[in-house]
């Protein structure tokens, strides 16, 4: 008996939801003019995935990557151009960490251990995109979009003026660094808010090495250039 109860009230609820976002009437709702707003604001939550792109100065072993979901939040500024345009900013805090991983060959006729094998990267981003927004003619209670632009971060924890290099343990990276963004996603217009979920791509343009004192350094030595690219998952409310 129980069990039917909870489908009973699983079936429902999904029923009402399609209703409200499928149906051929619009949601009639506080939201429904939120579009025609010059300025409008929200904030987002979400999770990203960073990774890093190498250039290499010698054809050996690649550096893996060993990435892992961190956690954002941030406040949404927007600005409509048209009922198809909008220009937004999206100022938020980032948090990550990836794991560097090396080939014993970086190391060949030199004394080390296991621990010289890997480097921990943490960062703490804060992160400003400037973006174009191009959607989609509203239908019933969505609207698709795809949304692009360019942005800058300023990386807390990037160990840029630490005196320190990786011969003491300390990977460093530069505090600045400048990113194109593309991404796409579904504006949904419920009861009481515009809910939307999105999913984007970040592809670094600097590169964001500190090279070690030792121009043969096996951590930074055979690395030309070393790029942040990443996905992020949104969800922001307006």
């Amino acid at each position: 008996m129980k069990k039917l109860v909870i489908l009973a009230a699983i079936f429902i609820t999904t029923q009402s939801v399609c209703a409200q976002l499928f149906s051929k009437e619009k949601v009639a709702n506080s939201v429904d003019n939120i579009d025609q707003k010059l300025l409008t604001w929200g904030y987002f939550l979400g999770f990203n995935s960073y990774d890093f792109k190498f250039n290499y100065n010698e054809d050996l072993e690649d550096i893996l990557v060993d990435n892992s979901f961190g956690f954002h939040l941030g406040l949404v500024g927007d600005l409509r151009i048209n009922d198809y345009m909008n220009l937004r900013l999206e100022p938020g805090v980032f948090f990550t960490t990836r794991n560097l991983r090396y080939d014993e060959s970086y190391f060949n006729g030199m004394e080390f251990n296991d621990s010289d094998l890997l480097r921990e990267v943490k960062s703490t981003y804060v992160h400003i995109p400037l973006l174009l927004k191009v959607s989609t003619k509203r239908i019933n209670n969505f609207k698709p979009f795809i949304v692009g632009g360019m942005s800058a971060a300023l990386n807390l924890s990037s160990n840029q003026d630490n005196p320190d290099d990786n011969s003491a343990g300390q990977f460093r990276m530069q505090k600045n660094t400048y990113f194109y963004e593309i991404g796409f996603g579904i504006d949904f217009y419920l009861l009481y808010f515009k809910f939307t979920p999105s999913i984007r791509g970040v592809f670094a343009i600097n590169d964001e090495v500190v090279r070690d004192a030792d121009p043969n350094s096996p951590w930074t030595g055979n690395i030309a250039k070393m790029q942040t690219r990443g996905v992020f998952i949104n969800f922001t409310f307006q």
